[in-house]
């Protein structure tokens, strides 16, 4: 690997984002119309390769249901809103009314009220009579305590999501969450992350994680960055982590574990850019949280934003732009790639020569 001499002291090698890399037309192309986009983790198959971030600016337990019904999974967050409040809309509305370090300040006193383990029961539930698969997000710090309610729930399939997750985690406050214990006891299958290099990923794939989240959590909305100095570019975070199922499967001898591209998809065309990197599927905030429906009125923002004490996020404003449905599959009435995120997908591969996603990922890809 090539590298480049950051000072006399430094080297570092050159990483790639989504915005480095594009997809590379082939001789071939496919009417789009034969292109599948549908994926299966576990015993779960599903129309869509897109899965919620939970994040309350993006995922009710209403708008969880209608992604599930959709084809996608909806992951609701079990440390949010909806499981600190019997009804959290009248502070929704009052959020979005606050502007700059008023929100801020706002979401970080609201934050402070208690996870209460009979709303995840209630919430879970309400997702499961709806007759979707059933997905929520606990983070490291809080899977311990809250995991038993999760599972009793009748929970489909478990994540374990923070800004990064260590399968070697040491602390001398508490006992870390040792997460191949955890992940053997549980009769549902984890996806678990963020990662975002090769030998994290490897040690996480080897917890028994069905599936591994690349990226730091927060997306659009985070500002890890520019408050910790941690970032990885998305387009080399995936490849390597992919790199890292492949070696993975020769090593445990033929067991795939997933890899779900978790941030920078902001607009439609870094899905396939992600899939071509190795991604089987995606997490997506930021073109979700623009759906009229959104919980967050226009206005999305992760669990770091609410940080009490160094918060690693903050809230963004979009323009409401359609219905998650139209988000989704258009038709759309603009030409920046919020809207029909699945239709250009299926164009893209069909572009491209391919109508399966396991063939996408060897399409070709350059940097420029």
């Amino acid at each position: 690997m090539t590298e480049i001499e950051i000072g006399k002291n430094k080297r570092a090698r050159r990483a790639y984002a989504f915005d480095d890399v594009a997809i590379v037309p082939s001789r071939r192309t496919r009417d789009p119309e034969e292109v599948s986009v549908a994926w299966q983790i576990d015993a779960y198959r599903f129309d869509l390769p897109v899965l919620a971030a939970p994040m309350d600016s993006v995922m009710s337990p209403e708008t969880a249901i209608e992604l599930g019904r959709l084809g996608g999974l909806g992951v609701l967050n079990l440390e949010g809103l909806w499981t600190r409040y019997a009804d959290p809309t009248p502070l929704l509305e009052e959020v979005a009314g606050l502007r700059g370090v008023d929100a801020t300040r706002r979401l970080q006193e609201i934050y402070t009220e208690p996870i209460k383990a009979e709303l995840i029961t209630e919430r879970l539930k309400q997702m499961r009579d709806a007759g979707v698969t059933v997905a929520g997000s606990l983070s490291p710090q809080h899977t311990k305590e809250f995991a038993k309610s999760v599972v009793d729930a009748g929970v489909d399939m478990f994540v374990i999501r923070g800004t990064t997750v260590s399968a070697e985690h040491v602390s001398s406050q508490a006992e870390p969450l040792n997460l191949k214990e955890f992940i053997y006891e549980l009769d549902v299958p984890v996806i678990v992350g963020g990662c975002a290099t090769y030998q994290a990923a490897l040690h996480l794939m080897r917890t028994g994680a069905a599936g591994v989240l690349v990226g730091f959590g927060g997306g659009a909305a985070h500002t890890t960055r520019s408050v910790l100095g941690i970032a990885v570019p998305m387009a080399s975070a995936v490849s390597d982590v992919a790199a890292a199922r492949r070696d993975y499967l020769d090593e445990s001898g033929g067991r795939y574990v997933h890899v779900i591209a978790d941030g920078s998809i902001g607009r439609s065309g870094d899905i396939p850019k992600a899939i071509a990197c190795g991604a089987d599927a995606v997490m997506v905030g930021s073109p979700l949280a623009r759906a009229t429906n959104a919980p967050g009125r226009g206005f999305h923002w992760g669990s770091e934003a609410t940080h009490g004490a160094l918060p690693r996020g903050q809230r963004v404003e979009f323009e409401p732009v359609g219905t998650l449905e139209e988000i989704l599959f258009g038709p759309s009435t603009v030409a920046d790639g919020t809207m029909n995120l699945i239709g250009a997908l299926k164009r893209s591969m069909a572009t491209t020569g391919y109508t399966e996603l396991k063939e996408f990922q060897r399409v070709e890809v350059v940097v420029g």
